[in-house]
């Protein structure tokens, strides 16, 4: 079973992401969104988190909320891609369940 785990709350502000990658097993994706999306960020203190991630799992970040909140998409830590709203429809679709760290 395939799970993608959504993440909305800042990694600055919560401790839903470390909670998510404690949790997110092999072949698992996880989505950030929202105010999540600035653990997607290069050189911060979270990002070395989010490239060890990503020898497991897939990690995602929507690209409007990107945009919302002023980020460079360059800034974004190598490996995880940018989706669209689409994108975000197609990793639901593409996943047995949905887990929202909320």
């Amino acid at each position: 079973m395939t799970i993608l785990h959504t993440i909305n709350k800042s990694p600055f502000q919560t401790t839903d992401l470390d909670s998510c990658l404690r949790h997110a097993r092999k072949g698992s994706a996880i989505l950030l969104i929202e105010d999540a999306v600035y653990a997607a960020m290069g050189n911060t203190g979270i990002s070395e988190r989010v490239g060890e991630a990503l020898k497991n799992t897939n990690v995602y970040v929507l690209g409007p909320d990107l945009d919302a909140r002023g980020l460079e998409r360059e800034r974004v830590v190598r490996g995880v891609e940018i989706v669209d709203y689409g994108g975000f429809v197609d990793l639901a679709v593409e996943h047995d369940h949905v887990q929202a760290w909320v």
